[in-house]
């Protein structure tokens, strides 16, 4: 199979999305520093380069955050040509990798967020290299994390309020507001 890497731009400029024609990991990884990827030989490959900053995997991306002084049109064509050797190589990007199904935990009401966060908001996310996870409910809030791309993203916090929240208050009349971890 001939590996294509392209890349998109995200909302967040300090980050860009390298797409292959190959799934690469059911889920998402993230590696926000160079220590954090010490079992992911990918990302480890990647934290080489002293122009990246972050490393994120979901479906058939990855997402890379590079460093203030780097410039894109600079960077994007190695890091696209090392992307595509390493997706042909067939780096792992983690070392234990399971292709398990999403286990949702807590009340109904907590089980049926994480459905509609995994359902309706994952995609969405991924689709701007980045991803979502449940963290908690209480109250009336719940609490998510924002990862790759939408981590420290200057348009997060519009898709948070004005995209998660309302879907999630539409869905589940118990939410009152929706906040992040990561913003």
């Amino acid at each position: 199979m001939t590996i294509n890497v392209y890349t998109e731009q995200t909302p967040n400029p300090a980050t860009m999305k390298f797409m292959v024609n190959k799934l690469l990991i059911n889920g998402s990884e993230d590696f926000a520093t160079k220590e954090s990827a010490e079992h992911s030989p990918f990302a480890k490959e990647l934290f080489k380069f002293n122009f990246v900053n972050g490393v994120f995997f979901a479906s058939n991306f990855v997402t890379i955050t590079k460093t203030e002084d780097a410039e894109w049109p600079d960077i994007e064509p190695i890091l696209k040509e090392f992307v595509k050797g390493a997706v042909e190589s067939e780096y792992k990007i983690k070392e234990d990798t399971s292709d398990e199904a999403p286990v949702f935990e807590g009340t109904d009401l907590e089980i049926k967020i994480q459905q509609i966060l995994h359902d309706y908001v994952r995609p969405a996310v991924e689709q701007d290299g980045g991803a979502i996870s449940y963290k908690s409910f209480d109250e009336g809030v719940v609490t998510v994390e924002l990862r790759g791309s939408c981590s420290g993203c200057p348009s997060s916090t519009i898709t948070l309020k004005s995209g998660i929240q309302n879907l999630l208050q539409r869905m589940v009349p118990e939410v009152k507001e929706v906040i992040s971890e990561a913003l």
